[in-house]
C-alpha cells in the first residue's frame, strides 16, 4: 500500500469513526492508482456539516440544547408559581387573621354594651301626670336606661324626636320620643304609651337592645345611615 498524505484533517472527537471511514475509503482508491504515487485525500479540510453521519451528531447536540432550555424554562415556571402561591398564601392568612380580630373585636364591643345596657331599671314606675318638661323624660330615660348607655340613647331621641314625647311624623306617621312607626308597636309595653314618656323609652330601649345590642349599637348604627 502506498502511504498517504492527509493536510489539513479538521474532524471533531465525536466524529472519528467518520474520519476514519473517510481515510480508509481515500487509501483504497490510493492503491488501485498505483504503488508508486502518493495519494492526498479529497480536499483540505473536513467539516462536520459535510459529513452524513456528523449530521445526525449536530441534531441529537440541537435535541439536547432544546431539552436543556425546556427543563430551565420550566424550571423557572415552577420557581415563579411557587412564589406566587407563597405570597397569595401569606395574603390569605393576613385576611383571615383580620376577620377574627374584627370578629374578636366586635364580639367583646357588644358584650359591653349588653352588659352597660343592663344597668338601667327597665321596671322602674313612675307617677302619672298630665304632661312631662323635657328635664323630667330624660331623668326617666337616665333611670331606664342606665347612665352607661343613656349618651347614645339620648343621642338617638335628640334626633328623632327633640325629647318630644308628643311628636309625630307627618309623613310616616311615627310616633313619641323614638319615632316607633306604627306607634302602636309600643303598646306591647303598655297601652298609655301616647301620653307616657316612660313606656316609650322601655319600648326603645327593648328596641335597640333586640335589634343592634344596645342603644349605643343603634347610635353606631344612626351615624351610618341617619335612621335605625
Amino acid at each position: 500500500m502506498s502511504p498517504i498524505s492527509v493536510r489539513g484533517l479538521a474532524v471533531a472527537s465525536a466524529t472519528a469513526v467518520t474520519t476514519v471511514g473517510a481515510v480508509v475509503g481515500v487509501a483504497s482508491g490510493a492503491q488501485k492508482a498505483g504503488p508508486s504515487e502518493p495519494v492526498e485525500a479529497a480536499g483540505t479540510t473536513t467539516l462536520l456539516a459535510d459529513i452524513p453521519e456528523g449530521q445526525q451528531v449536530q441534531q441529537a447536540s440541537l435535541t439536547e440544547q432544546v431539552l436543556a432550555q425546556s427543563d430551565a424554562a420550566d424550571a423557572t415556571a415552577r420557581q415563579s408559581a411557587e412564589q406566587a402561591a407563597r405570597v397569595q398564601a401569606a395574603k390569605d392568612a393576613a385576611a383571615k387573621k383580620k376577620a377574627a380580630d374584627d370578629a374578636a373585636a366586635e364580639a367583646a364591643k357588644r358584650k359591653q354594651q349588653e352588659e352597660q345596657a343592663g344597668s338601667g331599671d327597665a321596671g322602674a314606675s313612675f307617677p302619672t301626670q298630665s304632661s312631662y318638661t323635657v328635664a323630667e323624660v330624660k331623668a326617666m330615660a337616665q333611670q331606664i336606661v342606665g347612665s352607661g348607655q343613656f349618651a347614645c340613647f339620648s343621642n338617638i331621641v335628640t334626633r328623632e324626636s327633640g325629647w318630644n314625647y308628643l311628636a309625630v311624623n307627618p309623613s310616616s306617621g311615627a310616633y313619641g320620643l323614638v319615632q316607633a312607626n306604627p306607634g302602636s308597636k309600643m303598646a306591647s309595653v303598655a297601652s298609655d304609651w301616647r301620653t307616657n314618656p316612660a313606656t316609650q323609652i322601655k319600648w326603645g330601649l327593648n328596641y335597640m337592645n333586640s335589634r343592634y345590642g344596645s342603644p349605643c349599637g343603634a347610635w353606631d348604627y344612626w351615624q351610618a345611615h341617619s335612621s335605625y
